[in-house]
């Protein structure tokens, strides 16, 4: 299996990437402990609720809602998530602020309940009431404090989450099989996993029967059977439990467990198929398999659900090795995760250049991304967003043995150990962009340079530059992937001397050598536009310059009239350059009133298209 590297064993230093990491840890500090905390107080008695702060969480963090409290776990990951790569002090000092609290909550409560709702919840799911996934929300709770004990070393946090897992092995003991298995249909959040942390921490056997019974036969049954159980079901239902299942499989090795999470996988994407973007739902349920088109609208892809989708592919990644599941991630990331939250750009229409998060991506045409503010909604994704900016150093770096595997693409830099020594491996984009002959960098001095005249138009391909540090030479296997988005053959060359070219996407490049001191690698990837019809209709698709989805700027629905066969000659290149950068943006070449083309993870509040008809154009 393929161990991660991650925490201070990798550093990011793209720009946009420490720029989100940034603004969460600022949204992180900004919520007061008190706030975070206030349904928590309440249900232990320490507050009376008299004379409510107005600046005090609302949406689902309101008393009211009987999902309240449910953030902060999920804000307690997220700090945790930060630290273990950073070392931030402050927020070390925050959140154990926080379990400190937790604790008196624990204690006011009798020793063994500590949540922000009562526990009649729990007894009121297993008589049939219709109660709002008290489950869920208990489990934000379970791993934010499992995760504040492993990445904070904080211990009253693991024996606050044992003291309530001793309450949920009473209670869940009380029921018969079939019982359980009704309350095990009312969403359960990640539970399953959960029970698998604390075994694989603690060792003690109560959380293997725990195990036990949280499988829920209903939906692991008929997926083993090959059964698609999950058109039109709600997707962040099952997720979670599947989630479980992986981390099951990890700390059991039973295979039955690994079986599950594969046919879930066939089952969710490779038989079902993906939008554009790499999303596959619509109003927070699976779409039909492979009919996508009548599911186009203005909740697709909810947040929650492309995290949890990329945490399940990084699983199955790390236990096959198949960069496919790669693939996957960084389309998901890049149009997902990125075009959902802290978006930053240009005010429009009176708004601010600012969004915090939108609940759904939408689209049908015309689009618009709901912002939603920093305290007003608190809906489910709120969690998922500070968990998923916390650390943008994950998924890029694995080793086994002597084997690194580079899987994503950004300026970082990796450290590991080969036989005892220590190596560090530094990944740069070159932009070949000359931009030292620009005034952007320097006003007063602008130096003659080849690589501005080499590339008067943006390149076609992205080069991206390795570099080894070690203190002495050491023989290890570096494995480079290659995406599927790439134009043509990509090319592999070491210290200045081609090694390769391929076009194969299923398996990564290997590169077996001894290694010295500044040895280098450049990798070339040829990049261009693609058009990507949807898997039910062949006329009408959408556009993705290499991992990124294109969004054409308009406020109703347009039709694309064509003059050639190929949709990708309707676009070119528009406002290519400014300063000392090239610019993805594009513009029709023959459409009457023309559209404009950017990014989809650079829109804000602009009606946007995505996916649009294509047609003949006739005279």
């Amino acid at each position: 299996m393929l161990k991660e590297l991650k925490g201070n064993r990798v550093a990011v230093q793209e720009g946009e990437l420490l720029r989100r990491e940034q603004d969460n840890r600022t949204y992180l500090m900004k919520l007061e402990n008190r706030y975070l905390l206030r349904n928590y107080l309440l249900e232990a008695g320490r507050i009376s609720g008299r004379g409510m702060d107005p600046k005090a969480m609302g949406g689902w963090e309101d008393p009211s809602c009987q999902l309240r409290g449910h953030f902060l776990g999920h804000w307690l990951s997220a700090a945790a998530i930060r630290y273990h790569e950073t070392g931030d002090k402050e927020l070390w000092a925050k959140a154990c602020g926080v379990v400190e609290e937790l604790e008196i909550c624990q204690k006011e409560n009798g020793g063994g309940w500590v949540a922000p709702i009562p526990e009649k919840y729990l007894y009121w799911i297993g008589k049939g009431r219709n109660i709002w996934a008290p489950q869920y929300n208990l489990h934000k709770l379970f791993m934010g404090l499992l995760d504040v004990y492993k990445y904070m070393d904080n211990r009253n946090a693991l024996s606050i989450a044992e003291g309530l897992a001793d309450w949920f092995y009473r209670w869940s003991g009380s029921y018969s099989r079939e019982e359980f298995d009704d309350i095990l249909d009312v969403e359960t959040g990640g539970m399953l996993e959960i029970w698998a942390e604390l075994l694989e921490i603690t060792g003690n056997e109560k959380y293997r029967e725990l195990l036990s019974r949280y499988y829920r036969q209903r939906l692991f049954e008929p997926l083993l059977e090959g059964r698609d159980v999950l058109t039109n079901m709600h997707a962040n239902t099952t997720i979670p439990e599947i989630l479980g299942c992986a981390r099951a499989y990890e700390v059991t090795g039973e295979e039955k467990w690994l079986a599950i999470v594969n046919s879930y996988w066939k089952c969710a994407v490779t038989d079902r198929g993906s939008y554009v973007t790499g999303g596959q739902t619509q109003g927070e349920i699976w779409t039909p398999m492979k009919k996508l088109k009548a599911r186009l609208g203005d909740k697709n892809q909810e947040h929650c659900t492309v995290y949890n989708m990329v945490r399940l592919a990084e699983f199955l990644f790390r236990h096959t090795g198949d960069p496919r599941y790669m693939h996957y991630i960084e389309y998901n990331v890049q149009n997902g995760i990125f075009a959902q939250s802290y978006w930053r750009g240009e005010s429009h229409d009176g708004k601010p250049g600012v969004g915090l998060l939108t609940y759904f991506l939408p689209m049908k045409a015309p689009g618009r991304k709901d912002w939603a503010g920093e305290m007003d909604s608190f809906f489910c994704c709120h969690g998922t967003m500070v968990q998923a900016n916390a650390a943008l150093n994950r998924c890029m770096y694995y080793q086994e043995e002597k084997d690194l595997f580079v899987t994503q693409y950004a300026n970082s830099e990796a450290c590991f150990e080969i036989e005892g020594r220590e190596i560090c491996l530094r990944q740069r984009q070159d932009y070949m962009n000359g931009s030292l002959q620009s005034s952007s960098v320097n006003d007063a001095r602008q130096t003659v340079n080849a690589i501005a005249g080499a590339y008067a138009n943006r390149p076609d391909f992205r080069k991206y530059v390795f570099t080894l540090e070690v203190s002495e030479e050491t023989a290890f296997s570096l494995h480079l992937r290659v995406p599927d988005w790439i134009t043509g053959e990509a090319r592999v060359c070491v210290n200045g001397e081609e090694l390769l070219m391929t076009q194969d996407t299923d398996h990564f490049v290997k590169i077996d050598r001894m290694w010295k001191e500044g040895d280098r690698v450049e990798l070339y990837l040829p990049i261009g536009l693609r058009f990507i019809p949807l898997p039910d209709d062949n006329s009408m698709g959408a556009f993705r310059y290499g991992p990124d989805v294109l969004a054409g700027i308009t406020e109703q629905e347009r039709i694309l009239y064509l003059e050639g066969e190929r949709p990708e000659e309707e676009l070119s290149p528009d406002t290519e350059r400014q300063w000392g950068e090239f610019r993805t943006f594009y513009r029709t070449e023959n459409q009457d009133p023309g559209i404009s083309f950017v990014k989809l993870n650079t829109v804000g509040y602009e009606p946007y298209q995505i996916y649009f008809k294509v047609k003949e154009k006739r005279n």
